[in-house]
């Protein structure tokens, strides 16, 4: 099993979704739970094209960090 990391963002008509460690792989949806979802559908769908394609599987790489500004 491997967790990708991805972002969550707000959008104008709901939420939208990315993996740092798979650029092009998006989603959206009009909740966080079926943009999560969603994200997961396309992450897995995006993976086994490549593999049927005989390319390289990013491993995930990317961590969440947050920086505290103080003031």
């Amino acid at each position: 099993m491997s967790r990708y990391l991805i972002i969550l963002e707000p959008s104008e008509t709901g939420f939208s979704a990315y993996s740092p460690d798979l650029p092009g792989c998006v989603a959206t949806g009009a909740s966080l739970e079926e943009t999560e979802s969603r994200m997961r559908e396309t992450i897995e769908f995006h993976l086994e094209g490549l593999r049927q394609e005989n390319l390289p599987v990013p491993q995930p790489r990317s961590q969440p960090a947050f920086c505290e500004i103080v003031g």
